[in-house]
């Protein structure tokens, strides 16, 4: 009793735990990285960006004209542009709103990472860009952008793709798994190789050549004779017998 009404009254009463199992499957982190937004970057930028355009392959790449892991695809056709975050996200859901209730998986090939900053009408030139605006991606010309993988009919992703076209701006065309490749606007195939493109299209002449005088062409006529003022014309002398 006594020892009971110390340990009330001095200390608080313990409760008894559970013991704990340990348990091979649980795990205190995860090896898989968390679902991160596509239409929204996970840092803000230290830099402001500035307006800039797409980068044109120069040099023969295909990277990211072709369909990887889905089967069908969205890809740009006419001209390189910035399309905002909002605009993305309403293509995306015109798909998922026509392929409501199939199942599939949809790949976004961009991500919006761009800063738009924008300034009043009335505000006079100078002190900086302005205020953030929203996010946008810089989308190149034959970029595709989605891609879509499951056991859907193929007029069905057709209609899905025309209808996410319609949402976002420029042209659009539909690809499929498979396809030729595009090299800036020139689709590869039907003879046309990376390497045909690349040969000159002219003979290259060799720089250790001597250059040779240009002679300029021979042309047969007649020469002609230049009368001046400074001749005196002839005179006739009359003698009488």
């Amino acid at each position: 009793m006594l020892f009971a009404a110390k340990s009330s009254f001095g200390q608080r009463p313990s409760i008894p735990c559970a013991p704990r199992t340990s348990s091979k499957c649980s795990r205190l982190f995860s090896t898989t990285s968390g679902q991160q937004d596509w239409l929204t970057p996970k840092r803000p930028e230290v830099r402001k960006s500035m307006v800039g355009r797409p980068r044109m392959p120069t040099g023969g790449s295909v990277r990211g004209t072709t369909v990887v892991w889905g089967d069908y695809g969205l890809r740009m056709k006419d001209h390189d542009r910035r399309v905002s975050a909002k605009q993305l996200k309403t293509g995306e859901e015109a798909i998922h709103r026509r392929l409501r209730g199939e199942r599939y998986k949809l790949y976004k090939r961009v991500s919006a990472n761009i800063g738009v900053y924008t300034k009043g009408s009335d505000v006079r030139m100078g002190k900086g860009k302005g205020k953030f605006d929203y996010w946008a991606a810089r989308i190149p010309v034959s970029r595709v952008i989605f891609e879509l993988k499951g056991n859907i009919h193929e007029k069905v992703v057709r209609d899905a793709f025309r209808l996410a076209g319609h949402k976002l701006p420029g042209l659009w065309e539909f690809v499929q798994k498979g396809d030729p490749p595009v090299v800036g606007i020139t689709k590869l195939g039907n003879g046309v190789t990376l390497e045909t493109l690349k040969e000159a299209k002219r003979e290259v002449e060799a720089k250790d050549k001597e250059p040779q005088a240009v002679v300029p062409p021979m042309m047969d006529v007649p020469p002609q004779t230049i009368s001046t003022d400074l001749d005196s014309p002839p005179t006739t002398v009359h003698v009488s017998p």
